[in-house]
This record gives structure tokens, sequence and C-alpha cells, in this order.
């Protein structure tokens, strides 16, 4: 797992550009501890940083390919690629000879082999860019799912891409600067494929790839979820997605360093958990390792809720006691969810103010404190949008609302302790006027379900289900997706997600809603398919999310912060809050029900200054 970044220019010599490309590869030092690269010729300059995973030794990048002695293709890529094994076999088999055991060069020479169609042959999380100095063409290729990101914004002659934004930023030419519509997928929540907030800046979509040539940038969409026949009956399906989980794991246990877990005591990472349990007994290793974040006296003084009705903690135990794993609590305290640097960490991390709160900071935390002992860890993300699993998937009210299921009530109080009053409550009315957010959704909205692929078979329910399961898919899953990314490699962890598996994902979706449901519950599939290997109490335990603070403390602390940014008649955020609500969040006894929008605007006012934003609006 590494970062990645460059620039392509088509009318200037960036041979001379080291200085240049340095400074966008330092933005990238977080995402790669272990070693730096850079590769330069008269129009490309790549930049590498790198977290060794496979092959240590020999997996240094960029990596080129030389023939009749001149570079034929250069590589600068982050990933893993699970199916690196039997790509290097055949292409062995088709005469090519490696000089390393990486899955960087499977890679390098797939795309010598087969073209820019590899793409459709890898199995993996990545996103990596290939320069081709003979045809002066780059190719930006991003996984199917998004799991790991890849921006790009294209010049006047050429192209800039990075891991993060703050690889383009770097760039002397570029300035931090959001628009309207930028400032409203900001605060909406609505991930927008392609939409990278920064004005000019794009994200390659997952399933895509970009290839920039002189006469300009062009995309292609090498796969996407397609709407098939599912012919399996119950029994056969519960197998079928037994054994993908049984393949998905044992690739994924590949790794030559310290690997681990990350265990809620939910069904998802208890699922993942035992099932690398078993896989790593089986190959003559083990214990497995996991990990778990907690708050302190989280369990102790825990209020159950509807939206949260029982603790992780004892889950977690429970799960570590049935497998055998050398478990360990990462025990949080309201100091370290409060500490300014931290929360700065936070937004260098993600580079927008786009996050959960405290559930954002005690995730880095949690990450940070995991990379002490572990280089890869396994994730149960993703499960809830690839089998059902969120309450609103179970509510008629929310499945037939016009909008993103998420939207309905929300979306900041299922990761907060419950805050009543919206994220944009402190936002100034003028400018919610401005952004016009309901419009702004409903038209991300249109634009989602004209995606929808359709099934002729499919009865009323089965195709808005289907158009339910394809906004989380292909939305929701990357607001996850990118605060995972982006706050497990700001420590140099890399975090896999076998649920992510485009197998899975695709034989899923394809299965009918009455079969997801058929126990009357959630994640119906997941729970038949893995029941053997997990405790009684994990089984029937009730969906609860990622856990929130629960401490009153925190909102306190929030609403202190809040106060003296209200003193600062200076703070860059100021424009952009309502006065009387600013007033009244102050003056809330205990900052609770203004939790969500305090945060976002301490988050707007840090951002705005750490990154000196140019507001367009």
């Amino acid at each position: 797992m590494c970062g990645i970044t460059g620039w392509i220019s088509y009318d200037r010599d960036l041979s001379r550009e080291r200085t240049t490309l340095d400074a966008m590869t330092r933005t990238m030092a977080c995402r790669g501890p272990d070693a730096a690269g850079t590769w330069l010729d008269a129009h490309a300059a790549l930049g590498h940083r790198r977290l060794a995973v496979i092959d240590p030794p020999g997996g240094a990048q960029p990596m080129t390919v030389a023939a009749d002695g001149a570079t034929r293709l250069v590589l600068t890529y982050s990933g893993e690629v699970y199916n690196y094994r039997e790509l290097r076999a055949e292409l062995r088999s088709r005469g090519h000879a490696f000089r390393t055991d990486s899955d960087t060069e499977v890679v390098l020479r797939a795309y010598l082999e087969w073209g820019a169609g590899f793409a459709e042959r890898l199995n993996g999380m990545y996103a990596f860019a290939l320069w081709d100095p003979r045809e002066r063409e780059l190719l930006l290729v991003r996984d199917r799912m998004g799991v790991k990101p890849l921006y790009y914004q294209p010049t006047a002659d050429g192209v800039l891409f990075g891991s993060e934004p703050k690889a383009i930023l770097a760039h002397p030419g570029v300035r931090a600067a959001v628009d309207a519509e930028g400032l409203a997928e900001l605060v909406s929540f609505t991930k927008t494929p392609a939409h990278a907030v920064y004005r000019g800046m794009c994200e390659v979509r997952p399933g895509h790839t970009v290839r920039v040539r002189r006469s300009g940038l062009t995309t292609h969409r090498y796969w996407t979820l397609a709407a098939d026949d599912h012919t399996d009956d119950l029994a056969t399906t519960v197998e079928r997605v037994r054994e993908l989980l049984d393949d998905i794991v044992a690739r994924q246990l590949v790794a030559d360093v310290p690997l681990c877990t990350l265990l809620s005591g939910g069904l998802d990472s208890s699922a993942i958990t035992a099932l690398a349990a078993r896989g790593l007994a089986a190959s003559g290793q083990g214990p497995v390792r996991s990990f778990a974040v907690d708050f302190t006296g989280h369990t102790e003084h825990f209020r159950a809720g509807d939206l949260r009705p029982t603790p992780d903690g004892p889950y977690a135990h429970a799960l570590a006691a049935h497998v055998g794993a050398d478990h360990r609590d990462i025990v949080l305290d309201t100091a370290a969810l409060t500490d300014p640097g931290h929360r700065a960490a936070v937004l260098r991390a993600r580079d927008l103010p786009d996050g959960f709160g405290d559930a954002d900071t005690s995730l880095y935390l949690l990450f940070k404190a995991v990379r002490e002992q572990s280089t890869v860890a396994l994730s149960g993300e993703s499960a809830d949008e690839v089998f059902g699993g969120y309450r609103w998937f179970h509510d008629p009210r929310t499945v037939h609302a016009d909008t993103f299921p998420w939207m309905v009530d929300d979306l900041a109080s299922h990761f907060s302790s419950g805050s009543a009053a919206p994220r944009t409550a402190l936002l100034d009315h003028g400018l919610l006027g401005k952004l016009d957010l309901p419009g702004y959704c409903r038209a991300r909205y249109r634009e989602a379900l004209a995606e929808v692929p359709r099934h002729d078979g499919d009865n009323d329910t089965e195709r808005r289900l289907r158009e339910v399961s394809y906004l989380h898919l292909t939305r929701f899953v990357q607001l996850l997706l990118d605060r995972k990314d982006r706050t497990s490699m700001a420590v140099g962890l890399e975090v896999r997600v076998p649920f992510c598996d485009h197998r899975l994902v695709s034989y899923v979706f394809n299965t009918p809603w009455a079969m997801k449901t058929f126990d009357g519950r959630e994640k119906s599939l997941l729970r038949a398919a893995t029941r053997d290997v997990l405790p009684r109490a994990v089984i029937d335990r009730v969906k609860s999310p990622y856990p929130a603070t629960q401490d009153p403390r925190y909102a306190t602390a929030l609403r202190e912060e809040l106060r003296r940014l209200a003193a600062d008649r200076d703070a860059p955020v100021r424009p952009l809050l309502d006065e009387a609500a600013l007033v009244e969040a102050v003056a809330d006894p205990t900052g609770d029900r203004l939790r969500a929008s305090t945060e976002l605007a301490l988050g707007l006012d840090a951002w705005l200054r750490r990154y000196d934003v140019a507001l367009e609006l």
C-alpha cells in the first residue's frame, strides 16, 4: 500500500521539475513511510511513497520495464492485487520473465501483455498510473469498488494526479478553491462519483480508467454492477457466499508483514475475524490478532438506545475467546478525542472537513495504535452495503422516500450520540439558499437512479430494493471507504476490505431481497454463511453502528471550542455561519443537541485556515 503522484506536461521539460515533484511526493509520506522514489523525463514526472507489504526488498517504485535499451513503461502503483500469483504464472507461460516477487511487477507485465483491458483481470484494491514514454500516454486506473483513492486535475497541457488532493495542491500552479457546487457536495453527504469538491479536481471513478494524451483526456468504464439472473436456490446461495468468503479471506491474508483484524463484535467484523483465524490455523500460523476501539467507562456506563442497543466490548471479547484471538482493546478517553493535535491530524488526513466528528478521530487513534503492532488489517467495512444491513433498508418510509435513504434522517446522528439538530443548523440561511442543498441532492439522486441496471424479472419491490442497493454500493459506501482509507493511511496502516471483492458484490447484488432477509432479519445471507464459526451471542446480536462516545464532557468541550470561535470576529468561517444560531449553540447548557453542527462549523474553520481555501460562492 502506497501513495502515488505525478505530473504530465506536453509543453514543458519536466526533467527540470524535480523540486516540484519532490514536494508533491512528500505529501504522500504518511501513506508510504518505508521508501520514496521518483522518475522524470521530458514530459512525465512520477512520484511514489512506499508501504512495503509484498516483497519488501523487490518492490521499489516507480518501477520500469525496458526494451531495446529504452524505457518501455513506467508504473507508480498503490494497492494490492490479490490474484497476482495466478496472473504471474499465466504471464510466465506467455514468455514474461520476472525479477521480483511483487504484485507491482505483475501489473506492469499484465499491461504489456493485454493492454488497457488488463484491468478486467485484476482482483484487488488498487490505484495506479502507467506512463508509456514512446506513445507519450498516461493511463490512470482505479479498482472496481473505489477502495483506493485516485485524484486528478487537468491542466492546459496535461494533468496532475495523486492518491490524495494534498499531492495535487502541493503543485505551485494549483490553488485550493471551492465553489458553491463543491461546498454543497461537501456538506450534503452525497459523495458524487468523480466529484472531488475542489474546483478543477476530479476523482477517477471506481471501475474506470482515464487515458491522457496530448489531444486530451478520455475515460473508460471497465466494470459496473450489472443486473443478472439469479438461478441458485437458497441453500446453494448460502453455500456460494461462504465459498466466496473463504477464498477472499484466504487471498487477503497474504502479506510479508504483521497482519491483524479490526473487531467490533458485530456480525461483519466477527465473520472476517473468525474466517481469518481458521485460515491462519490451516496454514500453521496464528493465532489471529484482533483490535477493537472502546471508550473509557463506555461499557460500564452504556446507555442503550434505538440506534445502539448494545455496547461492542462484550461481543468483541466473546468472539475473540471463541476463535482464540490475541485480542487488544484500544481504549480512548475524551481528552484524546478532543486533543487539537489529533483533530488537526484527521483534517490533514482527509483534506476536507467532511467527516463524522469523534467517530473520525477515534478511528484515526484506533489505526494509530494498531499500526504499532501490525502493518495490515482486515476490516468488515462494506458488509452493510452489500448484504443490506442498515436499518433504513428495512424501513418502508426510507426505502420509498424519493431521495437517498440515508438522507431521510440526518446522517450525522448515525455516527454521533444522537444529535437532534441537523448538521447544517449553524450555517447561514443566505448561504443555504445559495447552495440549495435539497435541489443539489435531488439532482445527484436522479443521476444515480438513471444508472441503476434494470432486470425484466424484478417486481416493484425488487426493483426499488435493487435501486437502494445500487445507491449504497456506488455512493454511500464511498463515504466510508474514503474515511477508512484516509485515516488508516495517515498512519501507514493498510486496511483490506474483503466484502468489497467484486465477485461477492456482484453475486449478492443480484440475489433476490427475499433471500437476503430470509430469516426475517438484516444480513440473513451473511449470518447463515458464517453461522458455524460464530458464537451464539454474535449471531443473535442486533446491528449497532460504529460507536460514538457518550461522555457528556465531549459535547461540553466542543461547545467551549465553539465559544472561542464565536469570540473571534476574524475567524474565516464566520461569514458562513448564522449569528443567532451561533449564539444559541454557545448558550446550550450541554452542547449535545447541536453536536453535529458544531463539529461541522469547527471543521470548516480549521480547513479554511489550514488549506487557505478560496471560497468562490
